[in-house]
């Protein structure tokens, strides 16, 4: 079958949640992915921050290999070798204590919410706990995280939703200190918020949000799942502000490409929330997907890949700061590290469509904003080939 009429038969089998870009992508290498017709493109979208270490890693696809060759399921009845070996490494990665491994970001979050209720039933045997969850901010499809995500038009058509969440302004402590309550268990926002647009923390917020979470022994929840694995330059953003949370979600980059999530939590609690019973998956934790995650932080510690990230982030933000002061019609410019922003004054699928016809593979944030999330090896030389085909389209 041709390109064309494997996306024809895509059409008439799939259901249509998705408007999807027109190729069909058959493999990849490195920082290069390549359609059926062999035309090569540079990848600055990495499976949407998943592929932080490219494509064809030999290193990563032989532990993969090898782990099929022994066993992939056995159910979460029983203990597996590469769950124990990616939950260790999570913990010293993250700095907290107790992990619940999932199939996807969405599951993590809500696993993050049953959580904080939990903990807060806890204390006061009480079922009327809130939560405050970020205007503009995404989490995921499922009902629990579709109720925290703070754009109503992912929510309208699906509500009512888990009830008792209320919106404050990313970036502004004072609206969340205006919704605080004796009903609050936890306040739960994206580090670096991606779909909504790339609004990173400032500095204030994050630990303002912080001082109002240990005063009044609510749960500080960071969503990571998109800028979390490396993308900012550190292993977790929330890392840069010197701030440690009560729960953290993560996926995406965890996997570079197998389907893994998780959430992470204190040892305080871990010991006050969760218990026997309350929480399960078939899948989650399985160890296929855990050797994936194991093998993915051991490659963490034997590369610079944080140094790259750190360094050629930088020479990124400079060439779309350069874009920026340059074209009247980009209004800002946001992001740290390999997940940066620019935000257009129109829609921007035109622009996106043209870079993909020149060999250039990127995606938006919302209508009017090109999202930069490359796999994290991408190279200086790699930052200007995308630099002349973007400036090309515009």
């Amino acid at each position: 079958m041709t390109q064309k009429e494997y996306i024809d038969e895509a059409e008439k089998a799939l259901l249509h949640t998705y408007n999807r870009y027109q190729v069909v992508f058959d493999h990849g290498d490195g920082v290069k992915l390549y359609d059926m017709d062999g035309k090569e493109y540079l990848d600055f979208v990495a499976g949407i921050s998943v592929f932080a270490f490219g494509y064809n890693n030999k290193e990563y696809n032989d532990a993969l290999k090898a782990q099929i060759d022994k066993i992939i399921h056995t159910s979460n009845y029983y203990y597996n070798v590469p769950a124990v070996e990616a939950a260790k490494k999570l913990k010293e990665a993250s700095g907290l204590d107790r992990v619940f491994f999932t199939n996807s970001g969405a599951e993590a979050i809500e696993g993050a919410i049953k959580t904080a209720r939990k903990y807060a039933y806890l204390k006061d045997g009480k079922t009327d706990h809130e939560i405050i969850a970020m205007e503009h901010s995404f989490h995921g499809r499922t009902m629990g995280a579709l109720s925290v995500t703070g754009n109503p038009k992912y929510r309208e058509a699906f509500e009512p939703g888990i009830g008792n969440i209320k919106f404050a302004r990313m970036n502004d402590l004072e609206s969340v200190k205006a919704l605080i309550n004796e009903k609050t268990c936890a306040i739960l926002f994206e580090t670096v918020q991606g779909e909504g647009g790339i609004y990173p923390a400032t500095d204030e917020f994050i630990k303002g949000v912080r001082k109002l979470c240990d005063e009044h022994d609510i749960l500080m929840i960071l969503d990571e799942i998109q800028c979390g694995m490396g993308r900012t330059g550190y292993m977790f953003a929330y890392q840069k502000y010197g701030v440690k949370p009560d729960v953290i979600t993560t996926a995406k980059a965890l996997g570079c490409g197998v389907p893994i999530g998780a959430f992470a939590m204190t040892e305080k609690v871990g010991q006050n929330s969760l218990k026997a019973g309350d929480h399960g998956t078939t899948y989650g934790g399985n160890p296929l997907a855990c050797a994936a995650a194991s093998k993915v932080f051991d490659m963490f510690k034997s590369t610079e890949i944080l140094k790259n990230v750190k360094e050629t982030g930088d020479y990124l933000y400079e060439k779309l700061e350069m874009l920026y002061n340059k074209k009247n019609d980009i209004v800002a410019h946001r992001g740290i590290g390999f997940i940066q922003g620019l935000e257009f004054d129109h829609p921007v699928a035109d622009i996106i469509n043209k870079a993909l016809e020149k060999g250039l593979v990127l995606i938006n944030a919302g209508t009017n904003i090109i999202r930069f999330v490359p796999p994290l090896i991408v190279s200086k030389a790699d930052v200007d080939a995308m630099f002349d085909i973007l400036t090309e389209c515009l």
